[in-house]
């Protein structure tokens, strides 16, 4: 189905592996819904942060890509508290994207410039994300990678970070009205609004 014909969801999830075509579906979505309304609005959470000089240049490679292909899209960086950015800015006239939830779970597992994970605040984060999307009363569109489909990691810490973005997926997913999986630049529906 054309993206600018599928009626937008309350929520969906869309997930894939790296370059499957996420970001760009997510952007698609975002214009079409845009182009339904002059009250429409969008904003996009940036999950991302620029711990190197790469990814300092990904960033911005994706704000000039983004700006040029859904220029009437706000960003707002916002690598932790999600659950209170919805609640903040989320109304029916707002689509929120949130781009992407594998980083803002890294940067919960893995906090820059900090040795200490704390497992029971990213549960508390999660919960509370959880609730912000149901109670949400604007569209969402939230963006997360699957990597659980290849060998199984060696390193322990790798082992657990695939394991918690799988059961963050899952978690996702059950919540959100619409699940969407890419790969090659297509979507498959996996789940759709009753």
């Amino acid at each position: 189905m054309n993206a600018s014909n599928q009626t937008i969801a309350a929520s969906e999830l869309l997930i894939g592996g790296q370059r499957s075509g996420k970001s760009a579906r997510a952007e698609t979505l975002t214009a079409a819904w845009l182009a339904r309304s002059s009250s429409h609005q969008a904003l996009m959470l940036a999950t991302a942060t620029a711990w190197d000089e790469e990814m300092q240049y990904r960033i911005a490679r994706h704000q000039f890509d983004r700006a040029e292909r859904v220029p009437r899209m706000r960003t707002l960086e916002e690598p932790l508290h999600l659950a209170e950015q919805l609640r903040i800015h989320s109304r029916p006239d707002t689509l929120i994207v949130i781009d992407c939830m594998s980083l803002w779970l890294t940067n919960w597992m893995m906090p820059a410039g900090q040795d200490n994970f704390e497992p029971e605040l990213l549960e508390e984060a999660i919960s509370q994300l959880l609730t912000a999307i149901a109670d949400a009363p604007g569209p969402l569109i939230l963006v997360s990678n699957e990597i659980g489909m290849g060998v199984i990691p060696m390193g322990r810490e790798v082992r657990a970070f695939v394991d918690a973005l799988g059961r963050l997926n899952q978690l996702l997913a059950g919540v959100c009205q619409r699940v969407t999986l890419m790969a090659a630049g297509l979507p498959l529906t996996l789940k759709a609004p009753l």
